[in-house]
């Protein structure tokens, strides 16, 4: 599917649960705590790419 009829597609999803009531908003501190588990998760699969890079190297 052509990714801007893909979009346009999701907005209208979006404002429609909007209007509905149905979409959850975040608040601050929600969004905050969901950056630090998405960035944390990175970091761990980083790391653990490293490692098996590493014990592939030896």
């Amino acid at each position: 599917m052509d990714p801007q009829r893909q979009r346009e597609i999701a907005s209208l999803g979006g404002r429609a649960a909007h209007q509905s009531g149905h979409a959850h908003e975040f608040t601050s501190e929600e969004a905050r705590a969901a950056g630090k588990k998405r960035h944390a998760r990175a970091s761990d699969a980083t790391a653990g790419s490293t490692a098996a890079a590493e014990s592939r190297a030896s």
